[in-house]
């Protein structure tokens, strides 16, 4: 099983709490948890793209930085982990950003790959006036589908001539081509998105669910594998998961407890707000994203617990068919990334070739 860290590049990581860390996003920050993840032998990083943050009274998300030039950087000062940017489709035309990846793949050596989103939260995109209208909840995967076309074409071949509904190519070059194999990582759930994950993308990463309901995510693998019988595509599954760990279960479910005590609820309102905004998709992560029981984490599956249980709970999401791997935040990243090379990844017998 491939192991990532899902890196904190807003604020306060994935936290919506006033007695959880606080932080601001920083190159230095990332640059340290980047370097500590290679030398434990982590497989890859990954950094989002957001726009607007949720304010509250920790400014939640806040504070940002860019996903493209943070993964640029963390690609120049780092040897063997993969690296992936998230690509905000609705603001880079296509053939820029694949010339942008491109640059990261030349930086790279090669350990560069590219996660596309369709942007689902109005305000970060009305404030520069670039939100399309509420038809793209509607027709979003139609429109990603026209990008992922030219990105693969001008991966491939460095040409397109591709000429959709959205986008119009006429003799597009983009030179000189991918030294890498490029992978594609799509992050949706609705069956829209399976579809889309199932005809473009390598992985598809979906959010697990619950405090240490480890395999509660089987569901998201089992629609996937509907979508990819109709491609024939070989497309994984990675769970984007958070450790609250320590050394007894006691002390971590102390921790999460702590951390949900103070929950900022003004922050969450904001989430659940926007969140109800897409009324097309009924199927979307950004519902779980933003549902009032857990939202303290953004609801995103959680494992509470010791080292020992943590490494027996991830070896249980292991052995879930068609999991290639999962993403990792933690409460203190530094801390937790240390924790985990240190104390759970050799503990588990699905990471037993890199411990």
């Amino acid at each position: 099983m491939q192991v990532g860290v899902f890196v904190p590049i807003n604020n306060n990581g994935w936290l919506i709490s006033e007695t959880a860390p606080q932080y601001k996003p920083s190159f230095d920050l990332n640059k340290a948890i980047a370097q500590a993840a290679e030398k434990h032998g982590l497989d890859f990083l990954l950094s989002m793209i957001k726009l607007r943050g949720f304010g509250g009274k920790t400014e939640f998300w806040d504070y940002g930085l860019e996903s493209f030039t943070l993964m640029a950087g963390l690609a120049a000062v780092t040897e063997r982990i993969k690296i992936f940017a998230t690509c905000p489709t609705l603001l880079i035309p296509p053939a820029y950003a694949a010339r942008m990846c491109n640059t990261i793949d030349s930086i790279s050596h090669g350990r560069f790959g590219l996660n596309l989103i369709t942007g689902w939260q109005p305000p970060e995109y009305t404030q520069m006036g670039m939100w399309p209208g509420d038809e793209h909840f509607r027709n979003r995967y139609a429109m990603l589908d026209e990008y992922a076309h030219i990105l693969r074409e001008l991966w491939d071949e460095g040409t397109s001539d591709f000429k959709g509904d959205y986008y119009q190519m006429t003799d597009c070059r983009v030179w000189p081509r991918p030294t890498g194999d490029m992978k594609i990582i799509c992050a949706g759930s609705s069956d829209d998105g399976l579809a889309f994950s199932a005809k473009w993308a390598d992985y598809a990463f979906c959010l697990g669910k619950g405090v240490n309901t480890p395999t509660a995510f089987a569901v998201n693998n089992e629609r996937l594998a509907l979508a990819t019988a109709k491609t024939g595509r070989d497309v994984q599954v990675f769970v984007l998961i958070m450790i609250i760990a320590a050394e007894t279960d006691d002390a971590a479910m102390a921790k999460w407890q702590h951390y949900n005590a103070g929950v900022d609820v003004e922050a969450i309102a904001w989430l659940m707000d926007q969140g109800a905004k897409d009324t097309h998709n009924k199927d979307t992560n950004v519902r779980q994203l933003a549902a009032p029981e857990g939202a303290v984490n953004i609801n995103m599956g959680t494992l509470v617990g010791s080292y020992e249980s943590v490494a027996r709970m991830l070896d249980e999401m292991a052995a879930v068919p068609n999991t290639g791997g999962v993403l990792l935040t933690f409460d203190d990243f530094l801390e937790g990334v240390e924790a985990f090379g240190t104390r759970i990844q050799p503990l588990m017998t699905s990471r037993a070739s890199v411990a």
